[in-house]
């Protein structure tokens, strides 16, 4: 009852910061709604009914928290193309069929919630997603951009609208038809693209959208009531809004609902809103202040439930939009509430100004698209997906030639197959890689230890295919812990995955908890980016040259330390064979080794048992060289190694004085009144008030041992000022107590 209170008190509070958010957010979502509506050929006021319905849908029952719902930029090409070509050229009964669709893909979103198909997102390949936007972006632009100048004529597919671009250019200097509303347009444009450098705090209360608007609306009045000038811009090329609003509003057709064009056209509309949403909930949940995680499959639900609506309504699809929803958030947006006081603010805008948006032109809303369009297939995008790796490059190309020449399904799911086939084609091996992808390839769980880590351990391959079994596990980790993710036992991780685990390191980092990748630094990659893909089988070559992030991160310690670093060691280890923990081990190889003077830390790859018991096994250790000779021991932590140890004759040593070590601690050794000597009051006191490790004395000095995993950064450093520290201590021991 307490915690109740407390959150209605906080949403109380909260509400004049997200009635403010809201405003702000409905300044964007007026034009770019009417925009919308009018880049898919529907009526402008359609674009508003999408974002008021969806504002106030989703806040009621959604599952995401600061996210802003209405028309999104991915179905504009979807959109055109249903209502233009359902009724074969007639675009009032087009958009009738497709508001029947649009009516039909809510339902169908609504199913895949509760399916819990929030996890779609995690199957389609990030580059692939890329080259989908890329192409998205450029049917806005192509089409938008003649719109721009005022030419509303135009028709053709998008490639040839790109075409046309060279005519509508030269018409602008040689036709003086239009000439002003393509200045208004071009000004537009201006804005848009000029207004993240102007600094002026006051300039930026009011976002780029509103300020086209306000400028355009305020041109209309400076021609009728001041100028003698009539008026230079062609009543069809302003928004044509319906006095009568509420008797105008327009129905679905569902007379060929089972066509196959039809089908398809629902198909389209529920795979790009239900992508477009889930992206874009995913990444504005890494802009909520609070980093909560928001409900997909709810927040699915809702927006299938608030599509139908407005396309009941003769309103476009609901989706979770990005750039809206980043506003949102960057304006002090703390819960759902904003989304519905930004659908208040749209009714406001619509009714009491009604005569002000009629006198908006359509080059101006266009100018806004033009702009948006562009954005989305920035060419600086191909420069940093060639920094990823050419593959990826292939895969983007491919997946945005598909979409332009055919449509947006044939694009994406060429996306996913060709970037399945590079998969296997760098896996040298079809049945190596298909065979696994129904395999349970993860293992969690939480280490039994002071620090309580959590442990993720992925074998065989990880990649866009089966990424959601490792999705499902780390979203079962409270994240503020410390969690360990090890490919050590993994051949493949693809580019997709890298980059969602990236994802979660800054959610975690938000939220204090600690999140590793270890385990890839015996994979090679054909870049030296983060987000590459990594394989085993790549030489040692390409390894060498692209470090992973834990490499780049072991040698900044190693110059934190004063110590030397090796990505790969070439000689081995021959001391290593004088400790018994490797009396029965074979070492496979030594990499990562920092090392100075007396301490060496380094991973270690070595097998254990035989025939088909053998077994592979990666572990992070450390080795001190002694000045001093010590006697030959092994300490290890009270537990099972006792009861072995027992078996195998020997006792554990106690020390006189310090009962407390005695039972946390296995103390064994041949010498035992060396063994007592060494262990000084101060020796004893260092083991009992730090983390616990195996540490084994002989002849070659100590061998300290981690855990038969590979260490994290954060391990490593702890290990590091342990060995250090410890190697102070010992050589304060004298001579004489020595055997």
């Amino acid at each position: 009852m307490v915690k109740k209170q407390a959150t209605l008190k906080t949403f109380v509070s909260d509400i004049p910061k997200n009635i403010f958010s809201g405003f702000v957010v409905s300044l964007i979502a007026l034009p770019l709604g009417l925009g919308l509506a009018l880049a898919s050929e529907a009526p402008p006021i359609a674009g508003i009914i999408s974002a008021i319905v969806g504002g106030v849908v989703v806040a009621l029952v959604g599952g995401s928290h600061v996210t802003i719902t209405g028309p999104g930029n991915g179905l504009v090409v979807v959109l055109l193309s249903a209502i233009t070509t359902l009724a074969a050229g007639d675009l009032q009964q087009g958009y009738l069929y497709t508001l029947a669709a649009i009516v039909i893909s809510g339902l169908l979103m609504i199913l895949l919630g509760f399916l819990r198909l929030g996890i779609l997102s995690d199957f389609f390949p990030s580059s692939a997603i890329q080259g989908m936007l890329a192409a998205i972006g450029i049917g806005i632009f192509a089409k938008q951009f003649h719109v721009m100048f005022g030419n509303l004529s135009l028709q053709g597919s998008t490639i040839d609208l790109l075409l046309e671009i060279p005519n509508t250019c030269w018409n602008f200097f040689h036709d003086d038809q239009n000439q002003i509303a393509a200045i208004v347009g071009l000004l537009s444009l201006g804005i848009m693209g000029c207004y993240s450098k102007i600094r002026n705090r006051f300039f930026q209360l009011i976002p780029a959208p509103m300020w086209i608007v306000v400028l355009a609306v305020g041109m209309s009045y400076y021609y009728n009531l001041i100028s003698t000038t009539p008026y230079p811009i062609a009543k069809e090329l302003l928004i044509n809004i319906p006095k009568n609003i509420l008797g105008n509003l327009a129905f679905p057709d569902f007379s060929i609902i089972g066509t196959s064009q039809f089908i398809n056209v629902v198909i389209s509309i529920t795979l790009i809103s239900s992508i477009e949403s889930l992206l874009s909930i995913k990444a504005v949940d890494k802009l909520d202040p609070l980093a909560r995680r928001s409900n997909t499959n709810k927040d699915l639900k809702a927006l299938g439930l608030a599509s139908s609506i407005s396309g009941f309504l003769g309103g476009l699809n609901v989706v979770t939009v990005i750039a809206r929803s980043s506003v949102n958030s960057n304006n002090g947006a703390t819960n759902r509430s904003a989304n519905f006081f930004h659908a208040s603010f749209l009714v406001l805008f619509l009714f009491l100004f009604q005569e002000q948006l009629r006198k908006i032109p359509l080059p101006a809303l266009a100018a806004i698209l033009v702009y948006t369009g562009y954005k989305l297939a920035d060419p600086k995008n191909i420069s940093k997906i060639v920094r990823i790796g050419k593959e990826q490059l292939l895969i983007f190309s491919t997946t945005l030639i598909v979409t332009l020449y055919t449509n947006l399904i044939l694009g994406i799911f060429s996306g996913i197959l060709i970037t399945f086939v590079i998969h296997v084609i760098v896996n040298k091996s079809l049945f190596d890689f298909t065979r696994n992808i129904l395999k349970p390839n993860v293992l969690m769980y939480k280490e039994a230890d002071e620090k309580q880590n959590y442990y993720v351990s992925v074998v065989n391959f990880c990649t866009f295919l089966n990424y959601s079994k490792l999705k499902s596990k780390l979203d079962q980790i409270p994240e503020d812990q410390d969690v360990i993710v090890d490919f050590s036992r993994c051949s493949f991780v693809d580019h997709t995955v890298m980059e969602n685990l990236n994802n979660y390191m800054s959610t975690f980092t938000s939220k204090g908890g600690h999140f590793e990748v270890i385990g890839l630094d015996l994979h090679g990659a054909d870049t030296n980016h983060p987000f590459a893909m990594r394989r085993i089988s790549a030489t040692k070559r390409m390894a060498a040259r692209n470090l992973t992030k834990r490499q780049k991160s072991l040698q900044s310690i190693a110059n934190d330390f004063h110590w030397n670093y090796q990505p790969f060691r070439k000689k081995p280890f021959p001391l290593l064979k004088d400790f018994g923990f490797f009396k029965t081990k074979s070492i496979l190889k030594i990499k990562n080794v920092l090392y100075n003077e007396h301490c060496t830390l380094f991973d270690v790859l070595y097998t254990e048992g035989e025939f088909i018991a053998k077994q592979v096994v990666r572990s992070t250790m450390m080795h001190i060289k002694l000045d001093i000779k010590a006697p030959f021991f092994t300490l290890d932590r009270d537990g099972l190694f006792e009861y072995i140890y027992h078996l195998t004759g020997y006792k554990d040593i106690p020390i006189k004085g310090h009962p407390d070590f005695s039972k946390r601690f296995f103390l064994y050794g041949n010498d035992q009144k060396a063994i007592e000597s060494f262990f000084t009051d101060e020796l004893v006191l260092f083991f009992e008030s730090n983390t616990y490790y195996h540490i084994e004395a002989t002849d070659a000095g100590l061998l300290i041992v981690h855990k038969e995993r590979l260490a994290s950064v954060k391990e490593i450093k702890a290990l590091g000022d342990f060995s250090i520290r410890l190697h102070d201590i010992i050589e304060k021991i004298k001579q004489p107590i020595l055997c």
